[in-house]
């Protein structure tokens, strides 16, 4: 499944993932490889980037905004995003 993480300035990241799970507006969701079709609002919060099947994962704290899946790929479209050291 392909990630990328845009904010207006930049793209944040972009590359394969196993998931990601992300605080959405009506409680935190998570997204693995082929997933439903989905749009849904983000609010501000941490995004926990699943990068395989066993424990190597990226935090990114981030500002509201939206998520969308299609056809295995997951654009993250928010206002600030910004890359947590040491979890």
């Amino acid at each position: 499944m392909n990630l990328e993480i845009l904010t207006p300035e930049k793209k944040v990241f972009s590359g394969d993932v196993y998931g990601v799970q992300l605080p959405g507006i009506s409680g935190s969701l998570e997204v693995l490889e082929k997933h439903a079709a989905l749009v849904s609002a983000l609010k501000p919060g941490k995004l926990k980037v699943l990068k395989d099947k066993s424990n190597h994962f990226t935090y990114f704290d981030i500002q509201g905004g939206f998520v969308e899946v299609v056809n295995n790929h997951v654009s993250v479209l928010v206002e600030g995003a910004t890359e947590l050291e040491g979890k």
